[in-house]
């Protein structure tokens, strides 16, 4: 009888043991499907600017074009353009963005794609992208007869009378490159794919 009854212990704490052993074992589960990846499409754009900054561009050659400059001249604007807003027909500049004063202490009153002053024109004309453009190819033509001759940043400098005669040499790599797609003959690198171009020249 007392064997009977040890083997029949034994037997279950042999059965908890093995429920344990169950119990505690992980469970393989099966691995769960990699998330899918969705790849947006690149935006539109050249050098960093999209379609709405590279209209703009478009316009600053148009106004160039207007006035017999040639495509030197007009990618100097556009570089210029490029350091002053970025492309982009803002109606604020220094004095609002760093609190930046004229030399006489009072506040500057920049505007525009090309930061035009008041003594520039009218509010109405430099915040129109033509004829801002054309403001300052006028500007650069009374200022900068001898331009050929000298850097780009250089005429961009004497153009507008900024403190840094070279603060635009940073931006002229991507001017030409902004100026060549949008007249249709892409660099090596860029594409002209989902950009408007430019008129063709007459």
């Amino acid at each position: 009888m007392a064997v009977t009854i040890v083997t029949v212990i034994a037997g279950v704490a042999v059965a908890g043991a093995l429920v344990a052993h169950a119990l505690s074992t992980p469970i393989d589960e099966p691995e769960a499907a990699p998330a899918p990846r969705f790849i947006l499409p690149a935006m539109p754009g050249v050098a960093g600017y999209g379609n709405e900054r590279l209209a703009n561009a478009c316009t600053i050659l148009t106004a160039g074009r207007d006035l017999g400059l040639d495509e030197r001249d007009q990618t100097i604007a556009v570089m210029t353009a490029m350091g002053e807003s970025s492309l982009r027909n803002i109606d604020y500049g220094d004095w609002e963005t760093n609190g930046v004063t004229n030399p006489d202490g009072s506040r500057t009153t920049s505007i525009g794609l090309f930061q035009q002053q008041d003594g520039w024109g009218s509010r109405e004309a430099r915040l129109d992208p033509y004829s801002a453009a054309t403001i300052f190819y006028r500007a650069m033509l009374a200022r900068v007869p001898d331009r050929a001759g000298l850097e780009p940043t250089l005429v961009a400098h004497r153009t507008q009378v900024n403190a840094d005669p070279q603060h635009y040499a940073r931006y002229w790599d991507r001017a030409v490159r902004v100026v060549a797609a949008l007249n249709g003959a892409p660099l090596d690198g860029d594409s002209i794919g989902g950009i408007t171009l430019c008129p063709a020249q007459p």
